[in-house]
C-alpha cells in the first residue's frame, strides 16, 4: 500500500509539473562557448537558475565548429532524455529547422532566431532599443570629452547584429542632437565600425579596438561576445599608455552586465540582453505545462534588454566571482571605482539616457530595427555618422 501511494504521488507530480518532479534540459551552445562572460554564459546562467528553482537537471553541449550544430541537436533529440532542448544562438537556426520536424513531440527553444515549427519556442530580443541607449551615451560622451569618434566591434554579419548596429547609429545621432540642445554647441562625431567575422577570435577583437582607439574613439561597443575580452585589453592598454586607470576611453559591454570587468572603471555601461531570462522562461513554461511554439519577444518593456545600473553591477560582481575571474576581495574596490567613474560624467548625460528610455517605452521614439542587408544599408544612409 505504501509503495502504491508513493507511486501515485510521483505520477501526480509529473502530471501537474509541481516542484519535486525533476525535468531535464539540454543547453546547446554555439561556437562562442562558455567563458565569454556574455552571451553563452548568460544562457548558462538562466538555465542553471531555472534548474535550481524547479528541481531540474541539465547538460550543456558545446559546439566546437558549425559542423557540430546539426548532430548536437539531432543526437540530443534522438536520446529522448530531455524535456526541453535550448539552442543558444542564431547560428543554430538552420540545424534546428531541419531537426525540429523530425521529432514533433520534442520541445525546443532557440535564442535569437525564429524557427517556425509548433514544437519550437523562438526567443528574440529588441536589441535595437538597448543599443540606442548606449549609443546615445557614447555620442554624448564623445561630444563632452572632445573625442572625434565612437566605435563598435561586431562579430559575424548576421541579421540579429544589424539590430545592434541600427540601434547604436540611431542612438549616437540622438545623443549628439541632445548635446547640441543642452550645450548650444554642435559636435562633429563619427562612427568607426567593423564586422570581424568571428565570435571566437579574441585577438581580432583586440586588434579592431586598438585601431578604433588610435583614431580617437571615446568608447568601443562590444557586439561580439568573447571578443570583448580583447576589446577590454585594448582599452586598458590605451589608458595605461596615457597614465590613467579610469576611462575615457571606455568599453561598452554587451549581453551580461560587464561593468565589473576592468576593475570597475573602464566599462562605462553595458547593453544587457537578458538571454538568462529567455532560457529561464522557456524552462518555466515547460515545467508549468504552459509551453507552446511561437515567438517570445523581449525588449525594454518586459526587461529583456536594459542599460546597466547599480543593482545590475552588484548582481554581476557575483557572476564574475562565480566565474573565477575576480574574488570577493575585489568587490569593494570595483564598486567604489564604478561609482567614481560614473560620478565624473555630468548628470545631464545620464538624465538624457533616461529620457530616451522613457520615450522608447512610451512609443514616442521608435528605434529602427534593420533585419536584412538592404534595411541595414538604408539605416547607414540615414545615419552615416562620418566626419
Amino acid at each position: 500500500m505504501a509503495l502504491r501511494r508513493i507511486a501515485f504521488v510521483v505520477l501526480a507530480l509529473a502530471f501537474l509539473g509541481l516542484p519535486g518532479w525533476a525535468g531535464r534540459v539540454a543547453l546547446i551552445l554555439d561556437v562562442g562557448g562558455r567563458g565569454d562572460l556574455s552571451f553563452n554564459d548568460m544562457g548558462y546562467k538562466g538555465t542553471e537558475e531555472a534548474c535550481a528553482a524547479f528541481g531540474w537537471e541539465f547538460v550543456d553541449i558545446q559546439s566546437a565548429t558549425s559542423a557540430d550544430y546539426l548532430p548536437n541537436i539531432r543526437n540530443a533529440a534522438r536520446s529522448r532524455r530531455f524535456d526541453l532542448i535550448i539552442c543558444v544562438g542564431f547560428l543554430l537556426a538552420d540545424a534546428l529547422n531541419a531537426v525540429a520536424p523530425e521529432f514533433p513531440d520534442q520541445k525546443f527553444a532557440i535564442i535569437d532566431a525564429v524557427v517556425p515549427h509548433p514544437n519550437v519556442l523562438s526567443i528574440v530580443f529588441e536589441e535595437q532599443e538597448g543599443s540606442a541607449l548606449v549609443g546615445a551615451l557614447a555620442g554624448m560622451l564623445a561630444a563632452h570629452y572632445g573625442y572625434p569618434y565612437v566605435g563598435v566591434v561586431l562579430g559575424i554579419e548576421i541579421p540579429v547584429l544589424y539590430h545592434f548596429e541600427g540601434g547604436y547609429r540611431f542612438g549616437i545621432d540622438w545623443g549628439l542632437q541632445k548635446y547640441a540642445q543642452v550645450t548650444g554647441k554642435k559636435a562633429d562625431v563619427g562612427l568607426l565600425w567593423v564586422y570581424t567575422g568571428t565570435f571566437s577570435d579574441i585577438a581580432k577583437g583586440k586588434a579592431a579596438a586598438e585601431a578604433q582607439l588610435e583614431q580617437g574613439a571615446v568608447a568601443v561597443y562590444n557586439v561580439a561576445g568573447p571578443l570583448g575580452i580583447g576589446i577590454l585589453e585594448a582599452v586598458s592598454a590605451k589608458l595605461a599608455k596615457e597614465g590613467r586607470e579610469a576611462g575615457p576611453p571606455f568599453m561598452i559591454g554587451v549581453d551580461a552586465n560587464q561593468d565589473w570587468m576592468g576593475d570597475g572603471n573602464k566599462v562605462v555601461a553595458s547593453m544587457m540582453k537578458r538571454v538568462d531570462v529567455g532560457c529561464y522562461t522557456a524552462i518555466q513554461m515547460v515545467h508549468e505545462k504552459t509551453f507552446r511554439g511561437g515567438v517570445l519577444s523581449l525588449g525594454l518593456r518586459n526587461k529583456g534588454v536594459a542599460i546597466s545600473r547599480y543593482p545590475d553591477l552588484l548582481e554581476f560582481i557575483d557572476f564574475g566571482i562565480k566565474a573565477g575571474v575576480i574574488t570577493e576581495a575585489d568587490r569593494g574596490r570595483i564598486i567604489e571605482n564604478w561609482k567614481a567613474m560614473r560620478a565624473a560624467i555630468p548628470q545631464w548625460i545620464w538624465d538624457a539616457v533616461d529620457e530616451l528610455e522613457a520615450k522608447i517605452l512610451s512609443g514616442e521614439v521608435v528605434v529602427p530595427k534593420p533585419t536584412t542587408r538592404e534595411e541595414m544599408l538604408a539605416v547607414r544612409a540615414r545615419y552615416p555618422l562620418v566626419r
